[in-house]
């Protein structure tokens, strides 16, 4: 586990870019929304995106491969004249991936990674060798988005990929956990709809800063069972706990349940600080009304805040940001310091 962290080099506009599938293969079968992410990363960015070939396979053949996932991973690092790294979408198996990786590779040739919600398994494995990567900036889900690239992703993205840090963030002043149809004929038309943002909510009053750790709590919870990977407990003192839920829409029981787990192993108390991105409400299978999805986002800060009263009551925590698997999207980095102070109201990546 590392002692050290190191930011990769930042992009310049221009640079080529690595496209690659470390979890799923649904761009294979989203190829017009796949499409549409290479053309905003070379429009919007001035990159030229690079497919590489597990972005073109079907979910079918990565699923029986990944060890050739992890080789792709390997050879877009590995290359000189890539200058970052996109994953198009999560999954539900990167986990099985972590033992293909070569450790050697992966410090020997820091490269900006870019991916979410599966995508934590990689990140928590860069944050073992000791880089920096960030949570988000993923090509179909967030890039992708249809109708238009909201102007918050993109000025986040921007800093993520050619500036030396994020800075301060602020909330998006609309959101959205619309569902959209990626089969549509018609996707890039659609547009999904966007509500008000009311702004984050604080828990505590103490300044923190350390170093984020974390991503999506269904892969914690992975990453708690299988118990390969993660870090020593010791390595997250003092640091920042990032989490989010996934598009599945986990149950606020099962959101205290996996902080349970983690209180008990002695992890959950080691923390400073803790940033929750705004849950995902919506599902096509799950129709609630207004009132039903603003319940759900309350029960699952209310789940949160009361592991955190009884495993880590000093910590500071902040609800509803904008990171995870609603839109816009910062794509927050993993193994980055950030400061959050409640006094202001601010967090700061510097």
């Amino acid at each position: 586990m590392a002692d050290e962290f190191t930011i990769p080099p930042a992009a310049s506009p221009g640079d080529r870019v690595a496209v690659v599938a470390p979890s799923s293969g649904a761009a294979a079968h989203h190829r017009d929304v796949l499409t549409l992410g290479l053309d905003r990363l070379g429009d919007v960015f001035d990159l030229e995106p690079v497919v590489y070939p597990t972005a073109r396979q079907s979910d079918a053949f990565l699923r029986d491969r990944p060890r050739t996932r992890a080789a792709d991973v390997h050879a877009a690092f590995r290359d000189p004249d890539i200058s970052a790294v996109f994953a198009t979408i999560g999954g539900d198996d990167q986990l099985r991936v972590l033992k293909h990786l070569d450790p050697d590779v992966l410090r020997a040739n820091p490269t900006r990674f870019f991916g979410m919600s599966d995508n934590t398994n990689l990140a928590l494995s860069l944050w073992n060798q000791g880089l920096v990567s960030f949570y988000g900036g993923q090509i179909l889900n967030q890039i992708a988005t249809p109708g238009f690239l909201p102007k918050y992703t993109e000025r986040y993205l921007r800093r993520a990929l050619f500036e030396e840090s994020i800075g301060e963030i602020e909330p998006a002043e609309q959101w959205t956990d619309d569902v959209v149809d990626w089969g549509a004929e018609d996707y890039a038309d659609q547009e999904p709809e966007y509500e008000a943002n009311d702004g984050w909510r604080w828990h505590g009053d103490r300044p923190v800063e350390g170093r984020l750790w974390g991503g999506c709590l269904t892969i914690l919870r992975w990453q708690l069972a299988a118990n390969r990977y993660l870090p020593d407990a010791a390595a997250l003192d003092g640091e920042i706990l990032a989490l989010e839920t996934s598009e599945q829409l986990p149950s606020a029981d099962r959101v205290r349940w996996t902080l349970q787990a983690m209180g008990e192993r002695g992890l959950l108390e080691r923390f400073d600080g803790v940033l929750v991105g705004r849950p995902q409400s919506r599902h096509r299978f799950d129709d609630r009304s207004d009132d039903g999805r603003t319940e759900y986002r309350r029960d699952q800060r209310d789940a949160v805040r009361s592991m955190l009263d009884r495993y880590n009551p000093a910590a500071t925590a902040v609800f509803d940001l904008d990171f995870g698997h609603t839109n816009p999207t910062v794509p927050v980095p993993i193994g980055g310091q950030v400061e959050m102070d409640p006094a202001t109201e601010t967090i700061q990546f510097p």
